[in-house]
């Protein structure tokens, strides 16, 4: 099976790579739209705020859930087939990719607690938090292509 899978090994990297975009997209929108549904909220625009709910929704269930799992599968199954798991950036990378699927975790939480109608974060800070993937997906590209951990 390894064998079979090492001959497809770029093809599992192409596939990585566009299942990474997916979910960095995903990750990118999500926190813009709980300040948008935020501040319709605020501002007693209950119609808005559904539409919010729904497009958080939509999001969640069609980019970003499953971007994030085959992200996993597909990450997990690159280090056993490349032998990846005795190096530094690798686990450096594994980290920073568990803290933004916390992340995700939080953004979700969040956009549930935002459709029961209880903010609890200031739009500055949302609007703060919003820069955590564009961080940690800079990070993990300069571990991978660079490999300053090696």
């Amino acid at each position: 099976m390894i064998e079979l899978l090492g001959a497809a090994y770029l093809w599992l990297v192409a596939a990585h790579v566009i299942f990474v975009i997916f979910w960095m997209a995903g990750l990118f929108m999500l926190p813009r739209y709980l300040v948008y549904h935020q501040e319709g909220l605020a501002a007693g625009r209950s119609e808005e705020a559904a539409l919010w709910v729904e497009r958080e929704t939509k999001i969640r269930h069609i980019i970003l859930t499953p971007a994030m799992i085959v992200v996993w599968v597909l990450g997990l199954t690159l280090a056993t087939v490349g032998q990846h798991w005795g190096a530094g950036w690798l686990h450096a990378k594994l980290l920073l990719v568990l803290i933004l699927s916390g992340y995700h975790g939080w953004a979700v939480g969040y956009a549930k607690k935002l459709a029961a109608g209880r903010p609890t974060l200031s739009g500055r800070t949302l609007r703060m938090l919003n820069e955590v993937p564009a961080l940690a997906v800079t990070l993990i590209v300069v571990l991978v292509f660079v490999k300053p951990l090696n």
